[in-house]
């Protein structure tokens, strides 16, 4: 049994290879550990190349679950805080 790394669950990302929803994975590069790593990236739902994505899923060794994120909902409070 592969032994997973939920590390990347929660990471934000931008497909470098779109995917193909139930046709086919595509590929993330997210920051991670300090770099950049890529992963091998599902959705339920086709996505294009260049597709900002949230993982929301591990599928095992270098392959996750992602689906479309539009924006940070915190970045439009800007600077807040009085």
């Amino acid at each position: 049994m592969l032994a997973v790394d939920s590390s990347a669950i929660g990471s934000v990302g931008v497909l470098t290879i779109g995917t193909r929803g139930g046709g086919g994975p595509g590929e993330v590069r997210i920051k991670i550990r300090g770099g950049s790593e890529t992963f091998i990236a599902w959705s339920d739902s086709p996505l294009p190349k260049g597709t900002t994505v949230l993982v929301i899923e591990e599928r095992g060794r270098r392959a996750v679950n992602v689906m479309e994120w539009a924006s940070d909902p915190l970045s439009e409070l800007g600077n807040y805080g009085g």
